[in-house]
């Protein structure tokens, strides 16, 4: 870049320089300035001047030592071509200054990552020019919100990141602040070829206490991980880094590979015991798939359940774990646990599927199980309306085969009384939204004593589902639940642990006490 006469302009670093030092504090010395050069000359002049610049050096702002990778804008090699903004290395270095200064000063900074939601239709309706100008536009605001010693960059696609100079206070809710402003700079309306563009905008944020490594790079992808999550929530969300926000990225990721980990057998059965509470015995197993991919935790069965009816494989997942279910109820018989049953979930979709209970039936032959020995269990959304004869059918054909049928989430969705009254149902299992806290909360009881009551007169079973208490388990039997299975029971086990675990819950009751048998 050149000036008029051809002179040489000012590079980014003496610009930088001269805004740390040259501020309107030095003012002041203006009076001494002249009474120096009426005393004392030219030399008098000179002494004050260098005096006030080296006191304002001393006294610049401590984020500015540095020159910002800001001036990169005016660097073709480092710049965006189509916003002049800096590159990401800009905002990963800012960040690293930020980061040491952090550690000497205790002064704290924030990244954040702004993005479009209609950036794909953005891009459609405008077209690359037109969105070329829309990006510069962009930038230009960021600069117009931010303070000259904050820094934005653009990063792939249509997305910005801005880093905040390290200040004293830089807490949640200035964070919070600074990403509403930026919000609301983007989102006022653009001209563009004489029509309004209007853009939507989702942004995510790190804070410097809470950046998961130890480096700017760690901290500007974790922001990219929160802005990811914020553009999940929906149009103009924001959100902020956090370990949960961390840990829900790490199994959206996992469970892409969900398909190719079903087909290798990595994805297995995981038994949960259910107890009578008559008698404390084993009543059965409910059945959960359980997967563990490499360089993450244990994933939950509604998250695997989620993704793979995403991707249509609901059915394939039935079948392996109804397979696995039926070798148990053989492996059981073989250690002397006859009798206990296995639960085996299916889906709504799954039931609509006409040719379902012959699947179903040929499995169940192939074992050579008895039918009484498994339990399906249906989503309330089954048994939630009228018009589906195909599920209806379904059930029944399923209840004639001898299978028992459950129904999933009692009390909390839409099921239809008449339904279960007239159908295959033989067990309800009871939300743990009404479970929580029942020893502890006479309304809970109240609700739970109608809920029982209710099932008693509909006859049909109750199975409570996540008892976390020795207290609500005493509760649920004494209002006649017939049913138990949650953390305070047993967590969900491997194949092979479900015998020994047996053999010690066997134990445990044949030294406990009785004063006489319970009726209900």
């Amino acid at each position: 870049m050149s000036n008029e006469g051809g002179a040489k302009a000012p590079t980014p670093r003496i610009r930088h320089w001269a805004r740390g030092v040259l501020r309107l504090e030095l003012l002041a010395f203006t009076p001494a300035l002249v009474l120096a050069g009426l005393w004392y000359g030219a030399e008098g002049v000179a002494l004050v001047a260098t005096t006030a610049l080296a006191v304002a050096w001393l006294a610049r702002d401590p984020t500015l030592r540095a020159a910002p990778a800001g001036g990169a804008r005016d660097d073709p090699v480092t710049c965006c071509g189509a916003t002049g903004l800096p590159l990401r290395p800009a905002a990963e270095a800012l960040l690293d200054r930020a980061l040491s200064l952090a550690a000497t000063t205790g002064h704290g900074s924030a990244a954040f990552v702004l993005g479009f939601d209609n950036a794909d239709d953005l891009a459609t309706e405008l077209g690359a020019d037109a969105m070329g100008r829309l990006l510069r536009r962009c930038g230009d605001r960021l600069h117009g919100a931010l303070r000259e010693s904050d820094l934005a960059v653009r990063l792939d696609g249509p997305r910005f990141a801005v880093v905040l100079a390290p200040v004293r206070r830089t807490d949640l809710e200035s964070a919070i602040q600074v990403a509403n402003r930026l919000q609301t700079a983007l989102e006022a309306p653009f001209s563009l070829d004489a029509a309004k563009v209007h853009v939507s905008v989702h942004i995510g944020f790190c804070l410097i206490s809470r950046n998961p490594g130890h480096s700017g790079a760690a901290m500007l992808t974790a922001a990219e991980t929160a802005a990811e999550e914020a553009r999940r929530c929906g149009q103009g969300a924001i959100r902020a880094y956090s370990v949960e926000v961390r840990q829900a990225a790490e199994t959206r990721s996992a469970l892409v590979n969900a398909a190719a980990a079903l087909e290798a057998g990595q994805i297995v059965a995981r038994f949960r015991p259910q107890l009578c509470t008559d008698t404390g015995a084993i009543s059965g197993f409910a059945v959960e798939p359980c997967w563990h991919p490499p360089q993450r935790g244990v994933l939950e069965d509604a998250d695997i359940l989620h993704a793979l009816t995403a991707q249509g494989l609901r059915p394939r997942l039935t079948e392996l774990m109804l397979a696995q279910a039926l070798a148990a109820l053989r492996h059981w018989d073989q250690a002397g646990m006859g009798g206990a049953t296995a639960t085996v979930p299916l889906s709504t979709e799954e039931l609509r599927d006409p040719k379902l209970t012959q699947r179903l039936k040929w499995d169940i032959d192939r074992f050579e199980a008895a039918p009484g020995r498994l339990r399906f269990e249906l989503p309330e959304t089954a048994v939630s309306g009228a018009g589906e004869d195909v599920i209806g059918y379904n059930m029944a054909a399923l209840a004639r085969m001898g299978c028992h049928i459950d129904l999933a989430g009692f009390g909390a969705g839409p099921a239809s009384i008449n339904k279960i009254r007239g159908g295959a149902v033989r067990r309800l299992r009871i939300d743990r939204s009404f479970v929580a806290r029942a020893d502890m909360d006479p309304g809970q009881q109240r609700v739970l004593s109608a809920l029982i009551s209710l099932t008693e007169r509909l006859g049909v079973e109750t199975l409570a589902d996540g008892v976390s208490s020795i207290g609500e388990h005493a509760i649920l039997a004494q209002l006649g639940c017939n049913h138990v299975q949650g953390p305070a029971i047993a967590p969900a086990m491997a194949l092979e642990e479900t015998h020994d675990w047996s053999l010690r819950h066997r134990a445990k009751l044949a030294a406990t006490p009785r004063l006489g048998n319970r009726k209900v």
